[in-house]
């Protein structure tokens, strides 16, 4: 196989695999933070806090993986 089919290759997987991961780590967290927000009603705003500053923590690291992900695509 072609180098840059390759890059093109393993990109598209990379991708895939980190639209994957980040979806299916938030699906968790709000899972678990509507357990919580069910479980402690008056601790609802605590647990939205905390469930917001880490969903935005897990967009962060999938929008890296994808900015890697289209540098390795544009550098082959």
């Amino acid at each position: 196989m072609e180098s840059v089919a390759l890059a093109f290759l393993s990109a598209g997987i990379g991708a895939a695999g980190a639209v994957i991961g980040v979806g299916m780590g938030i699906g968790k967290l709000a899972a678990a933070a509507m357990e919580g927000i069910a479980r402690q009603p008056e601790a609802s705003g605590d647990i939205r806090g905390a469930m917001i500053l880490t969903a935005a923590l897990i967009e962060g690291v999938g929008v890296i993986a994808l900015i890697v992900c289209l540098l390795l695509t544009f550098k082959a």
